[in-house]
């Protein structure tokens, strides 16, 4: 796989709490530039993040991030007013909480209520599986389904660790034939990415591929000093 089929693939992604409008900008142009399939930013900079992008970029934002304890209603806030800024695509976090206590219905309800009011737009559901057992993350999978998500994603990146290829392999196992497989979390090399690929990841949550693609562009022709 070459490198422009993994970069149509990453949410160019920048979730720092720190980060400015300036960074966001960065990143908008770094994704115009090199054709992600989105930029994955904080839910603040949705609006002037689509107003700089218009229609050259999909943008993405968090919801619930990063622990998802907030209550359901509030996630769907969240969830509607990101739209109305101007999201393309929504990642949640899951109530873990709930998950560990085997509410499944809750959990099911909460994606159902959040897909609701996503409307047309991706929906994508952050189940953080390094704090999940082989059961819960299986669970989850069939949950996910079962609320007509668009995506099981692996990570938030805020967590005690990231994507694992084992998790990657387990959810692209599991879930229903409609949804796909986000990767995030600790993906750091060209290898990394066409693993999380070829063990069934369709989407790639990270900021180090573009960082890697820009670097061959440096490489390749020295005396560019657009980057």
């Amino acid at each position: 796989m070459n490198l422009n089929e993994i970069l149509s693939r990453c949410d160019h992604t920048l979730l720092a709490v720190d980060a400015t409008w300036e960074d966001i900008k960065a990143i908008c142009d770094d994704g115009i530039r090199f054709h992600t399939a989105s930029v994955c930013i904080p839910p603040a900079y949705v609006k002037e993040a689509k107003n700089y992008v218009k229609d050259q970029l999909a943008i993405c934002t968090v919801i619930g991030f990063p622990n998802g304890y907030n209550s359901t209603a509030a996630k769907v806030f969240e969830t509607k007013d990101a739209i109305e800024s101007g999201a393309d695509e929504i990642d949640i976090v899951i109530a873990i909480g709930r998950l560990k206590a085997k509410e499944y219905d809750y959990v099911r309800n909460e994606i159902k209520e959040i897909k609701k009011a996503c409307g047309d737009k991706i929906l994508k559901v952050i189940i953080e599986t390094c704090l999940l057992t082989e059961e819960e993350k299986t669970v989850m999978c069939r949950l996910v389904t079962e609320a007509g998500a668009d995506y099981i994603k692996t990570s938030t990146g805020f967590s005690k660790a990231g994507a694992t290829r084992e998790d990657v392999a387990l959810m692209h196992a599991n879930v229903g034939e409609a949804v796909k497989v986000k990767a995030a979390g600790g993906i750091a090399s060209i290898k990394d990415a066409e693993d999380m690929i070829a063990l069934g990841a369709d989407r790639l949550g990270t900021s180090r591929i573009v960082k890697l693609a820009k670097a061959n562009l440096t490489e390749s022709n020295p005396s560019d000093s657009s980057y």
